[in-house]
């Protein structure tokens, strides 16, 4: 699902507001994650999941292409833990 398709289904799940009006507060909610990410705050969603950044170390790696090795800088990862209700949806049995 694409940004726009978001923006589409939650206007049409939500008469009341106009599709600006929509595209406006989905906007704000990932500006917001984003914001809060860059913090180094951890996002907790109840149902869904919870985003945190970690640390990867510096490393040594080989260019598959060469054989060369180069070294890899430290840098921070997004990771996602899904919540139960979201893995019991997902893991249901059809």
């Amino acid at each position: 699902m694409t940004r726009s398709e978001l923006i589409e289904l939650v206007t049409q799940r939500t008469p009341g507001l106009t599709r600006v009006q929509t595209e406006i507060i989905v906007e704000a909610f990932f500006q917001s994650i984003i914001d809060a990410l860059t913090r180094g705050e951890k996002i907790e969603v109840r149902g869904f999941g919870n985003f945190r950044l970690t640390k990867r170390s510096p490393r040594k790696a080989r260019n598959p292409k060469t054989g060369d090795i180069v070294d890899v800088p430290a840098k921070n990862v997004l990771h996602f833990k899904m919540g139960k209700e979201l893995r019991e949806l997902i893991n249901k049995k059809r």
